[in-house]
């Protein structure tokens, strides 16, 4: 009872400025306004839907290693076992571990905050879109209410977020940023569609010398949409008479509807803001490919995945890892790693024990003993002994 008292005074004394927090973010925190953007941008733009594949994907493949516990956690009585199980294998009885893993990076994308249910025997995801986060004027978060139905306590729900320069709590869309590129695609996706369907003609006008009453030039009209309109063969001769003759108006083809530069360069700025190296969506055979993928999983695809890790400790208190010796675009500086332990324990700076917990591989027997170097004369190891060896002539 005693403990829990402190621990319960603890919570409250955490942060002085907690009630300040809690009044200028709000009692309740709900989800961005923009995210029907973001999701349309993920459904109908191919360099969107491209890039945030690809990081979900990379996210989603790492299994991870689950090792001794560090912390009490906020869940009790989990063990290292069941946890692997869980992150690993099966997270509920309705999902893989790819499924599961594969949402909750999506919506840490599309959204800026992943959503996971701990029911004290499995994991669920909920949809961050409808997860609303209630304030706590002494703590953190008083609990979370889902679709405005379903309440949580903060015990049983754990999450983890993108930055957000306007709120603590709440992460943001990473589409955020290159907003505006994405409405201009959508612009001209919407230019060219309306394009074809209406049948328009760039770059012509019809003048006549003669002064055509309203009726005849109606009728010209009509004439003209029914007989040689592009949807049903615009390519056909023209015969004009009255006096028409056409004038080009507009250097325009139809081949600036592609708008090629343009839709390259605002897809790339999607790609960047998204953390995608625009080359390794241009494929071919490139140099920088390799050291493209390399900067890709060092400087997105991990940082993501340590979100997910940092939450889950918090949450369950062990110390977990992420697997990467099966990355290929990792392996060069694995095997830095690997070379530079292998230094360390045969310079007899660490022990080889150390060096495997560091590798996070588990200890050895007669793991702990420093290794003197092979070239260093027995003196170094022991300094009542050197010099010139015992019976031998000078």
């Amino acid at each position: 009872m005693a403990l829990e008292k402190i621990s319960s005074w603890i919570r409250e004394k955490l942060n002085p400025a907690q009630q300040q927090i809690h009044y200028d973010e709000g009692s309740t925190i709900g989800t961005e306004g923009r995210l029907l953007s973001y999701q349309q941008a993920f459904k109908n733009i191919d360099s969107v839907n491209r890039s945030v594949n690809m990081v979900v994907a990379a996210c989603a493949s790492l299994d991870y290693d689950i090792k001794d516990k560090v912390i009490d956690g906020v869940t009790l009585g989990i063990r290292q076992k069941t946890l692997n199980t869980l992150l690993n294998y099966r997270p509920n009885p309705y999902q893989s571990a790819q499924d599961f893993r594969r949402e909750i990076f999506k919506d840490l994308l599309l959204e800026g905050n992943a959503f996971i249910h701990f029911d004290g025997t499995f994991m669920y995801h909920l949809p961050a879109t409808n997860v609303d986060i209630n304030s706590d004027p002494k703590t953190f978060i008083k609990g979370f209410k889902y679709s405005g139905s379903v309440d949580f306590k903060d015990t049983e729900v754990f999450y983890f977020k993108d930055i957000n320069s306007e709120s603590i709590y709440r992460g943001a869309s990473r589409l955020q940023s290159c907003i505006e590129n994405i409405n201009i695609l959508f612009s001209m996706q919407e230019f060219q569609q309306k394009f074809f369907d209406n049948g328009t003609v760039f770059g012509l006008v019809l003048t006549s010398e003669n002064s055509l009453s309203q009726v005849a030039k109606e009728k010209t009209l009509q004439y003209w949409q029914q007989r040689y309109n592009t949807k049903s063969g615009g390519k056909r001769p023209i015969i004009l008479d009255s006096g028409l003759k056409p004038v080009k108006l507009s250097e325009q083809s139809f081949s600036d509807l592609d708008f090629d530069k343009a839709i390259k360069t605002h897809g790339e700025r999607i790609m960047t803001a998204i953390g995608v190296p625009p080359i390794l969506l241009q494929g071919g055979n490139n140099a920088n490919i390799g050291p493209n993928l390399r900067l890709f999983y060092l400087e997105t695809v991990l940082p993501i995945v340590k979100l997910y890790i940092s939450s889950v400790e918090r949450y369950f208190g062990y110390d977990v890892e992420a697997i990467t010796s099966n990355v290929s675009a990792l392996q060069p500086e694995l095997k830095d790693i690997a070379s530079y332990h292998q230094t360390l324990v045969n310079g007899g700076i660490i022990t080889p024990n150390e060096a495997r917990i560091e590798l996070r591989y588990a200890k050895i027997d007669g793991g702990d003993t420093i290794r003197v170097p092979a070239n260093i004369a027995g003196s170094a190891a022991n300094p009542a002994q050197g010099g010139r060896p015992q019976g031998a002539s000078a």
